[in-house]
């Protein structure tokens, strides 16, 4: 029946909570610093409560990766993601949780075994679902980053990614909107390359990949900061973190309605969502039915 679309809808982006790296940050020492993240279980479980206030409920919660800061193999990994598990063991059971890897979760190189220990305590690292018509992807962004160690993966992932665009073109779905980790990129399709977007020739291929989908937005995180551009008609929707800013955001979430026709999105800060809510336009669009 979610092949079906039915009226318009919303749901909460989320990017890098990053349990570890604000004390990290704070001591210049992103390699080891990140020995504490109380800062960050207060900010998201903020997040979580602002989450299960609103009213129309969100069809769903998507974080962009870099849930912790800790990077495969290393100390405090274990206990950064039994403290987030156990934050988000609080959002409300009718908001479905979805998950993004990014380059914390599964390591810069990935290999087999980072993204088999992701895939266990997470799910999966690429998939596809449906809400109301739209067909939803979610990207292991670091094997277009750097699959070295594990090529066959990312190979598999693109033979799934075509097949899922072929698909999505044959049932005439309302709209195609993606999530992954590292934007395609910040401001700009012809931007230098950058550690915050993914190399120029991939991006290319991946951009008129989606713009010949129809692929209507890419919403991702990774910067730490609010950015985004557009693409032949394809916009790059770059979030800023519930977790450590890296500029002058404040913390928060995104807000993001899908109608028929468009896709409007919001960022707001933690403070402002957890007491207003939605702005009124967004819910008006809500009750509009098309």
């Amino acid at each position: 029946e979610e092949y079906e679309w039915k009226g318009p809808f919303y749901f909460i982006q989320g990017a890098d909570p990053q349990f570890g790296l604000m004390k990290a940050w704070a001591t210049g020492d992103c390699g080891n610093g990140g020995d504490e993240w109380g800062e960050e279980i207060k900010l998201t479980e903020q997040a979580v409560q602002a989450i299960n206030r609103l009213n129309p409920k969100p069809k769903f919660f998507v974080l962009c990766g870099d849930l912790i800061h800790a990077m495969p193999g290393t100390q405090w990994r274990k206990e950064q993601e039994q403290d987030l598990k156990t934050v988000l063991q609080s959002t409300d059971e009718d908001i479905p949780l979805v998950f993004v890897s990014g380059n914390h979760d599964i390591g810069n190189t990935p290999t087999r075994e980072t993204i088999d220990d992701y895939c266990q305590n997470w799910g999966d690292d690429y998939f596809s679902f449906w809400v109301g018509g739209v067909l939803f992807l979610v990207l292991n962004s670091q094997l277009y980053f750097d699959s070295s160690k594990c090529p066959d993966l990312r190979q598999a992932q693109d033979v799934w990614l075509n097949g899922q665009l072929a698909a999505a073109e044959e049932r005439k779905c309302q709209h195609v909107i993606v999530f992954q980790h590292i934007p395609l990129f910040l401001r700009a399709p012809e931007e230098e390359d950058d550690y915050f977007n993914l190399e120029k020739s991939v991006r290319q291929e991946i951009m008129e990949k989606f713009h010949k989908a129809g692929v209507k937005a890419v919403f991702s995180g990774h910067y730490h900061r609010n950015a985004g551009g557009s693409y032949r008609g394809l916009e790059m929707v770059v979030s800023s973190a519930i977790g450590c800013q890296l500029g002058e955001d404040d913390h928060g979430l995104r807000v993001v309605v899908v109608t028929a026709e468009k896709i409007v999105h919001r960022y707001y800060s933690l403070n402002a969502l957890s007491s207003q809510g939605i702005d009124k336009d967004l819910v008006d669009m809500l009750a509009k039915q098309n």
